[in-house]
């Protein structure tokens, strides 16, 4: 694979990663737009469509620490390949579907286990592997990469289930990953030694890895038992369990359907997924950059904080869409703000190595707060008629979630390693 000249292929690297995240985003963020369709096509309740979604969410989270076992035993490549393949097979089927339990089968555990290795632990992977100066900047532009998917996917598959029926939407995304899936087989190496280079920030001559031997399954239970000794591990895990009931779970999931509950359209839902993704792009990009200069627990204060403050006003937000892209400007900048300090915490504290499926377990812990969120919001819908009890105890949630992120040691950053010269490194 060539190098590109002066420009470390490290960015090259961080280029298809965000194309990856970006159609992999775009696909998780797509049943808020089909829970209408599918509720008035089936006549299958919301919280049973919602199920289907949580168990997506589950699956999605709690194979992280696997997948980045497995990217490490048997390659990020071949990895991300698969996951595609089984992701672009479970989206075309679900134009076939009949009964929930397909809805179930194909949406939930087909879709939920390809995104499961095309989620924020791929992020973490190529960050830790590829970067050692900027680490916490490129996290944050690849988890930037993922609100671009939401706000290219979301606009356009509105108005294709409009117009033309969700059957034609799902068939739409299907043919997105068959896109994909030839450059990530051209472009991706393995690791930064491949091509004779030294992660980005290092200098040296590189050396050969050596991938872990063994099963991947204890590989990550290994790195489970190591991180479970650790009080900054159970306070990461508990924060981003409330980070994941407070976006995947509730906004991602029920915004488009409390929009229509207000008479606005799915489309003015999608309009404003997207709005929030225009400004988490922004935000999630500046807190990368925060994160390599600030103290990383005042950053996950800061963000907490202004998400329980602004899932508080959304039910005050429906009088107009101005009101509600208002929420949508401030809830969006820090919708995935949260993953950078998380995973440079995370990478001080456990080490390049362990980083991954340590994350990964953190990671298990945001999907099963978004598929808690998934489910208890869409009951709590049905028994009180609206999602304002919904929102406002997510909102409660991520308040006490700020104060938890303060008792999190090692938020100071480390110093910072020596800059990288212009042959190897430079950019």
């Amino acid at each position: 694979m060539p190098t590109f000249g002066k420009i470390h292929y490290g960015w090259i690297v961080v280029g298809i990663t965000c194309l990856v995240l970006l159609t992999s985003a775009g696909i998780r963020s797509t049943p808020g737009i089909l829970m209408v369709p599918l509720e008035n096509e089936f006549h299958w309740s919301r919280a049973t469509i919602a199920l289907a979604v949580s168990i997506n969410l589950i699956l999605y989270g709690c194979i992280g620490p696997f997948a980045a076992a497995v990217m490490e035993r048997f390659g990020i490549r071949r990895s991300v390949l698969c996951a595609l393949t089984l992701v672009g097979i479970g989206v075309a089927s679900t134009s076939l579907m009949r009964t929930p339990l397909h809805l179930i089968l194909m949406w939930g555990v087909l879709v939920g286990a390809g995104t499961g290795f095309l989620a924020t632990v791929l992020s973490a992977t190529i960050a830790t592997r590829w970067f050692t100066a900027r680490r916490g900047l490129v996290v944050g532009i690849l988890s930037g990469g993922a609100s671009t998917g939401q706000l290219l996917f979301l606009p356009v598959m509105a108005n294709i289930t409009a117009a033309y029926g969700w059957r034609a939407t799902v068939l739409s995304i299907a043919a997105v990953v068959c896109v994909v899936l030839p450059l990530v087989a051209l472009i991706l190496p393995e690791r930064p030694s491949d091509l004779g280079l030294m992660p980005y920030g290092e200098t040296g001559e590189p050396k050969p890895a050596i991938a872990p031997k063994g099963n991947p399954v204890v590989l990550a239970f290994g790195a489970l038992r190591y991180a479970v000794r650790e009080r900054d591990f159970w306070l990461l895990a508990g924060t981003y369990f409330v980070c994941g009931a407070s976006t995947n779970g509730l906004i991602g999931t029920h915004l488009i359907p409390a929009c229509m509950d207000q008479g606005f359209s799915e489309v003015t839902g999608a309009a404003l997924l997207a709005t929030m993704g225009v400004f988490n792009f922004i935000g999630t990009t500046s807190s990368g950059w925060l994160s390599d200069k600030f103290d990383n627990r005042w950053l996950l204060f800061t963000y907490y904080a202004v998400r329980g403050l602004s899932l508080m006003y959304l039910p005050f937000s429906f009088t107009d869409y101005y009101t509600m892209t208002l929420f949508a400007m401030f809830y969006g900048l820090d919708w995935f703000a949260t993953v950078s300090p998380t995973v440079r915490m995370l990478t001080d504290r456990f080490g390049r190595e362990k980083a991954g499926m340590v994350y990964g377990w953190v990671f298990t812990a945001h999907q099963l707060g978004g598929a808690s969120a998934a489910v208890f919001a869409g009951l709590m819908r049905e028994n009180f008629g609206g999602y304002m009890e919904a929102f406002m105890f997510s909102g409660l949630l991520c308040l006490g979630a700020a104060v938890a992120a303060l008792f999190i040691g090692g938020g100071r950053r480390p110093p910072e390693p020596a800059a990288p010269t212009a042959v190897t490194a430079a950019a």
